[in-house]
């Protein structure tokens, strides 16, 4: 049975797969119900706007599966704006299909649409597949910040990637 999949913006209905899917992955942030709902639907002309992106595997019968999904933030600061990665979680049965890089282009274009010139990211340092995927879509180190991780501990490698250079 062939698998197709899709990238869309989360909706409501989406959030309480979007919580189950984020439990499931220790590494991943673990936000509250509250929060995650609170990033849907909301993208309104704020100083701080918030993108959800979910990816769904469909399968020939229709029936759909979210396996992943990706946030997004962009802070502007008077004339300048910088957008934040700030989390990208997929399904272990779903991984090195392309999703994460389907779900981390999306958030950039997001951002570039919202005036963003630069993202920025926190990687955990012994996450070496997340790195690859982050320096082979343009993002460069730029600091460590020791410590920021719990459960499991790890320090955090903070990237940049400048937009007007990519995609």
């Amino acid at each position: 049975m062939a698998v197709q999949f899709k990238v869309r913006a989360a909706t409501m209905r989406d959030i309480e797969r979007v919580f189950a899917l984020e439990r499931a992955i220790p590494e991943a942030p673990h936000w509250s119900r509250e929060e995650y709902a609170g990033l849907v639907g909301k993208d309104a002309a704020a100083a701080v706007s918030r993108c959800v992106l979910v990816v769904e595997a469909v399968e020939n019968s229709g029936e759909e599966d979210l396996v992943g999904f990706a946030i997004g933030k962009v802070i502007a600061m008077g004339t300048d704006c910088v957008g934040e990665l700030e989390s990208v979680v997929v399904a272990e049965n779903a991984r090195r299909m392309g999703l994460g890089r389907a779900l981390c282009k999306g958030i950039l274009e997001w951002c570039r649409g919202k005036g963003a010139e630069d993202v920025e990211l926190e990687v955990r340092s012994k996450n070496l597949s997340a790195k690859r995927l982050y320096a082979s879509l343009g993002f460069v180190e730029e600091g460590l910040r020791r410590g920021y991780y719990r459960d499991p501990f790890d320090d955090a490698v903070l990237m940049r990637a400048h937009l007007k250079k990519l995609l």
